[in-house]
């Protein structure tokens, strides 16, 4: 997939894959396909592994690079698929951008290096030499809540002209800085900008943006698909039914303890219910007590009832 296929494709609901773990913290392969096929046969229009849902920051190598086969095998050229590259050294990065590209990957994504804090004019030189570097476009993604930095939106502007930078995934929930990235789309219609917070999906995509990278997404696929159609076409009553429907997995799903992990805990217990995949996280994170499982379990059952409704 050439620049001007990646961007043309990169609309819709793109959903950041969970990794499906076994007991031992090993990749599990089994789960791992049948989340993309149910991701897949959910409609969906694109599948983004190795993000913050993916829990990128705690997975081995080997666990990345099986996952990143398993899941373009199984996919298949149907969606794109988008990989996470994020790491504080770039000759990492670098690695899994080859083996995304040697997979059959058509993106790579990349949040700023976490740990020091970064100034916008070394930003801008890092973000520059990875797309100089990287076999596959590159996605910027905004996330300062992780990783300490915001990609400012003059930064972006700039990046945004570099020939294998093809958008933004903003995960930050910024009302002004939506507006700022919006301004660069209308003058560069061609760079992707999609919007991380589910709350924001329908609004986002109504004001201009391509699309939502939604979590919610691996429970219910086709949810969130009607949710941007309808904001596509602008059928506000549809759009609402949905919205409130995405506000309850927000609250009552991802809000299932006071813990962290709690948005991971309650994805992962909600996949566990469905029989797609087990509830393990990896390290450092702790997987939900037997507590917080039966209330995310008589959480979601009123909501699958709801959706079923629709």
């Amino acid at each position: 997939m050439d620049i001007a296929q990646s961007t043309s494709s990169m609309k819709g609901i793109i959903v950041p894959t969970v990794t499906p773990l076994l007991s031992t913290s090993e990749l599990d392969k089994k789960a791992t396909e049948r989340l993309t096929n149910h991701l897949l046969n959910g409609g969906v229009h694109g599948v983004f592994i190795l993000g913050t849902t993916g829990e990128i920051s705690s997975l081995k190598p080997s666990i990345k690079k099986e996952l990143i086969q398993i899941t373009c095998r199984t996919v298949d050229k149907r969606v794109p698929v988008l990989v996470g590259i994020t790491h504080t050294a770039i000759d990492s990065s670098l690695k899994f951008a080859k083996v995304a590209k040697e997979s059959g990957a058509d993106v790579v994504v990349a949040a700023p290096p976490f740990y020091f804090f970064i100034d916008q004019q070394d930003l801008l030189a890092y973000y520059t030499k990875l797309a100089d570097q990287s076999p596959l476009p590159l996605m910027l993604y905004n996330f300062p809540k992780m990783t300490k930095c915001t990609i400012a939106p003059e930064t972006v502007e700039k990046l945004s002209k570099h020939p294998n930078i093809i958008g933004l995934k903003d995960s930050s929930g910024d009302g002004v800085y939506f507006e700022k990235i919006i301004k660069i789309k209308k003058e560069n219609p061609d760079f992707v900008f999609l919007v991380g917070p589910e709350e924001m999906t329908a609004g986002s995509v109504r004001a201009g943006a391509d699309g939502g990278v939604n979590g919610g997404a691996n429970i219910f696929p086709s949810l969130y698909v009607k949710l941007y159609e309808a904001a596509k076409s602008r059928d506000y009553e549809t759009e609402e039914k949905i919205q409130s429907i995405v506000l309850k997995i927000c609250d009552k799903i991802y809000g299932c303890s006071p813990k962290a992990s709690a948005y991971l805990c309650g994805l992962k217990e909600s996949l566990y219910f469905l029989g797609i995949c087990e509830a393990h996280l990896a390290l450092p994170l702790l997987s939900a007590d037997l507590k917080i499982r039966e209330t995310i379990r008589q959480e979601l059952e009123p909501i699958i009832f709801e959706i079923k409704s629709l």
